[in-house]
């Protein structure tokens, strides 16, 4: 996605071999809610948990009586697994295998170090289902081996794997930092609750790093699954949960994560099978995440529950007929931003409580503020998100 000096062959051929989509998005700007957005199909504010942006503590989660992407393709015959972040939920109320899945190997909360398994609040964070599991190798490693190991099974059945990746979320940990790692376990157990934030660490340097070893173990993953013999009638689904930070190259879009601005919500999106798509298609379709999981439920032949309406919109018929999808809004909510998408032009209203519209086939870095020229566009647009946003649960008051 144009990054001068990050070299990513493999997901690079995962993009020769299918659709790179270059205006496709989160469901929000952080982790959790965007989670939420793909876990169900909904937009997060439909419920309690996705209000928190993103989940920083044990009160809310997924409702396990909540139906999934996961628990729906499980009735329709679908062995699941989740590897790696969840970040939905705690025990002992909220976990994959409440919510569909039929194995969790992974970690619950939204960061870790990388060697140790320690989460923010100095609790150990690797579980094997509902019970600890040792291993303190790097995390990307560990994560790595199970998920080609669950992908080289002798499957009897079709099977969904969310594999969730820490990498290269903070701590700035590579593979074989062990002083720096060593030096991030101290401050905690010294009770440092900003320790995994590593304000104080990292480089350009490290997260190429970083995201070059993340290349490398999508590599390995996808030779797995070759040598498996179902590489060519396995869907692969590669995105970001979110826009980048700190150390990200999000040129030429503004913004980061935590913003809905293009650089907060725009993100990297790959979707490759052989069998059924054709390669090196370039794709300029507004998508986001909700739309990926209506798309996997119509492919998987899942029917979604008529309580839970999905807000997402199928894209099977884009993806394997060449049906042009019809134009429709893509909604954002965060507490204290707004935005939507229809077409080329994009709604924000800032956190200064400003209204702003731009023509993103021209303005994608979003600096040519259209709002005085264009007024009726830019009610239409306010009006729908108004629309929308009436639908949702309200956010908590603060503090």
């Amino acid at each position: 996605y144009g990054s001068p000096h990050i070299r990513t062959p493999h997901l690079d051929r995962l993009a020769r071999q299918g659709v790179r989509f270059t205006d496709a998005y989160a469901g929000s700007a952080t982790c959790s809610p965007t989670r939420f957005s793909l876990y169900t199909g909904r937009h997060p504010g439909r419920t309690p948990g996705g209000l928190a942006e993103p989940i920083a503590d044990r009160s809310v989660g997924l409702e396990p009586s909540h139906p999934t992407l996961a628990s729906l393709l499980r009735d329709a015959g679908y062995a699941t697994a989740l590897i790696g972040k969840w970040h939905c939920g705690y025990l002992p109320d909220h976990s994959p295998t409440r919510s569909g899945w039929d194995e969790f190997f992974g970690n619950f909360g939204g960061a870790l170090e990388y060697y140790s398994k320690l989460g923010l609040g100095g609790e150990y964070d690797l579980y094997e289902g509902d019970a600890t599991y040792q291993d303190l190798r790097y995390y990307t490693r560990v994560l790595t081996e199970r998920a080609a190991e669950y992908v080289s099974r002798d499957h009897r059945e079709p099977w969904l794997l969310n594999l969730n990746f820490t990498t290269p979320h903070w701590p700035w940990i590579a593979d074989g930092d062990e002083e720096e790692s060593a030096e991030i376990v101290r401050r905690i157990k010294a009770g440092d609750r900003g320790a995994l934030w590593h304000q104080d660490g990292g480089s350009l340097d490290k997260y190429r790093e970083m995201v070059e070893d993340l290349d490398r173990s999508v590599g390995q993953v996808l030779r797995a699954l070759e040598r498996s013999g179902q590489e060519e009638n396995t869907l692969v689904f590669f995105a970001s949960d979110n826009g980048g930070e700190r150390f990200s190259y999000n040129w030429p879009l503004d913004g980061n994560k935590g913003s809905l601005k293009e650089g907060g919500i725009r993100v990297p999106s790959v979707l490759r099978w052989p069998a059924r798509i054709d390669p090196r298609q370039v794709s300029d379709v507004p998508v986001y995440s909700p739309d990926w999981t209506a798309t996997l439920l119509d492919i998987g032949g899942a029917r979604p529950d008529p309580a839970y309406p999905l807000d997402g919109t199928s894209l099977a018929g884009y993806l394997l007929h060449g049906e042009r999808p019809e134009e429709r809004d893509l909604f954002w909510r965060v507490r204290g931003e707004r935005a939507l998408r229809r077409g080329d032009w994009k709604y924000h209203r800032s956190q200064d409580g400003t209204d702003h519209l731009y023509d993103l086939s021209r303005d994608q870095r979003e600096q040519a503020d259209r709002a005085t020229a264009e007024p009726a566009r830019l009610t239409s647009l306010r009006t729908a998100w108004e629309r929308t946003d009436a639908g949702l649960l309200p956010y908590p008051a603060a503090g």
